[in-house]
C-alpha cells in the first residue's frame, strides 16, 4: 500500500503599483517634455510613457544621476545613488552593474539603445507595470514600501531634466 502526499507550496508575491510620474524640464531651451504620463488600461495593464524633445541636436555629452529613495518620514536615500557617463555606459553596459540594473527597466521600451550622439528625441513608450514588477520583485527583490526613483539628466554638465517615478511595492 503506497501513501501519497500532496505538497502545497505557498507562494507569496509582491506587486508594484505606479502612483505618479513627474517630468520637469530644467532648461526649456534645450529640452522639453512633449508628454509624460501613467495610463491605466484596466486593473492589470498599466504603463508609463514619456517623450522629451531635444531642441539642440546632436547631443554628444550626457550624464545621468539615478537615485532610489524610500519613504520613511519623507523620502530618504535608499541603497542607490549613481551617476554615469551615459555615452560611455551605452558603449559598454557592463561597466556599471548598478546603472545596468536601472537601464534594464526601460531599455526594451526606449529608443535609448545606442551611444552618443543623440540626433533624435528620446522616447520611453508603454513601459508596463509587468516589466517593472519583474525587475523589482525577481531580478533584485526590494522590501515592501513606497519608493521614488529619481533621475537627473545632464547634458554638457548642466542639469537639463528631472524625472520622478513614484511607486509602491506591496
Amino acid at each position: 500500500m503506497s501513501s501519497r502526499y500532496r505538497l502545497f507550496e505557498l507562494i507569496i508575491t509582491s506587486t508594484v503599483e505606479l502612483t505618479n510620474i513627474i517630468c520637469t524640464s530644467l532648461d526649456p531651451e534645450f529640452a522639453d517634455f512633449e508628454y509624460c504620463y501613467l495610463k491605466s488600461i484596466n486593473r492589470t495593464y498599466k504603463y508609463m510613457s514619456l517623450k522629451v524633445n531635444l531642441l539642440k541636436k546632436p547631443v554628444t555629452k550626457i550624464k545621468v544621476n539615478a537615485e532610489l529613495l524610500k519613504r520613511f518620514s519623507g523620502y530618504k536615500p535608499y541603497l542607490y545613488n549613481v551617476t554615469v557617463d551615459a555615452c560611455r555606459f551605452l558603449k559598454n553596459p557592463k561597466s556599471s552593474p548598478i546603472a545596468a540594473y536601472f537601464y534594464g527597466f526601460f531599455k526594451n521600451h526606449s529608443n535609448m539603445n545606442h551611444s552618443c550622439p543623440f540626433n533624435q528625441d528620446v522616447v520611453v513608450e508603454k513601459l508596463s507595470i509587468k516589466a517593472i514588477n519583474t525587475h523589482v520583485t525577481e531580478v533584485l527583490p526590494f522590501p515592501l514600501g513606497d519608493y521614488l526613483f529619481q533621475t537627473n539628466w545632464f547634458a554638457y554638465d548642466i542639469n537639463r531634466a528631472n524625472v520622478k517615478l513614484y511607486f509602491t511595492l506591496s
